[in-house]
């Protein structure tokens, strides 16, 4: 799960994106899509792409929406809050300031964007966060 601290990663972001959407899958089909879309407040469209592996646009907080259904599972603004922190956190491990995730990053996104997303004064979606922490924990003693 997202939300989980990461000690590693697989071969690419694009693979760890897949596991998510793997975890987000299995949520939906417990539950249903017509469950999901109406507790979460997703399209229904959406989550018929994410069942369908068509890896929708979803921001962090709607996989927190998503990921919240599962049993056992914390509240979409604790997941969201603790991937977040487990960033910050991955990057003091690491060493890291967010020039360096910048310059390591496959997607464009600026120092000053990835500070904002870290620290949820801009949205991010779950591609950004799939890359930031790919790059973190790749970077990881």
């Amino acid at each position: 799960m997202f939300y989980e601290q990461r000690m590693a990663v697989p071969g690419s972001p694009a693979e760890l994106r897949a596991e998510y959407e793997g975890d987000l899958e299995v949520v939906v089909e417990t539950h249903g899509p017509d469950t999901v879309a109406t507790e979460t407040g997703l399209d229904r469209d959406v989550v018929d792409a994410l069942v369908a592996g068509d890896a929708p646009d979803l921001s962090l907080e709607d996989a927190a929406e998503i990921q919240s259904l599962a049993e056992g599972a914390p509240d979409p603004e604790t997941i969201v809050t603790m991937a977040c922190e487990h960033l910050l956190l991955g990057m003091s491990t690491a060493v890291l300031d967010v020039d360096a995730v910048e310059s390591d990053l496959e997607i464009d996104l600026a120092a000053k964007e990835i500070q904002q997303k870290i620290e949820r004064r801009a949205p991010m979606s779950l591609e950004e966060f799939v890359h930031v922490q790919y790059v973190i924990v790749d970077n990881a003693p």
